[in-house]
């Protein structure tokens, strides 16, 4: 509790700790990132398209947690640069299914290195039971929130 005796205790806030566990992952992707050119919203998307061919913008934004602006401005720049190709018509529908090129692929295997550099050293120190234990937990708790949403 704060002072006053209102709010939540950052000690023990499980929130908290999880946000602030987000945030230090972020930053330490973000320094392995930049020398290859990337945000980590940039790997996500590529990363998202290479084990889910044909997102679409929404999908995408979805699941690299941004807006769909946002991923439609990043989607421009990578169309542009080369990372990814669309079609200039849908095929079917308003949906422009997103497709790595090879030289998304290409970085994104760098990226895909040095992400998983920063993986190793946050679980470096668990044992392999921690870290299942780790998975299961976060994935429990991502799943009680989620049914959460859909009983309102």
């Amino acid at each position: 509790m704060s002072e006053d005796g209102a709010g939540v205790d950052l000690e023990t806030s499980l929130g908290y700790l999880l946000k602030e566990a987000s945030s230090a992952l972020r930053v330490a992707m973000e320094e392995v990132l930049r020398p290859l050119g990337m945000s980590v919203t940039h790997y996500s998307c590529l990363e998202l398209l290479a084990q889910r061919p044909g997102l679409s913008n929404s999908e995408l934004a979805r699941g690299a947690f941004v807006t769909r602006q946002s991923m439609n401005v990043l989607l421009q720049a990578l169309e542009r640069d080369g990372y990814v190709t669309r079609p200039a018509q849908a095929p079917v529908g308003k949906v422009l299914p997103t497709r790595l090129t090879p030289r998304g692929r290409r970085s994104l295997a760098k990226a895909t290195v040095a992400v998983r550099s920063v993986e190793v050293r946050m679980l470096a120190g668990m044992t392999e039971t921690e870290q299942a234990d780790a998975f299961r937990l976060l994935r429990n708790m991502i799943g009680s929130l989620r049914d959460g949403d859909e009983e309102e």
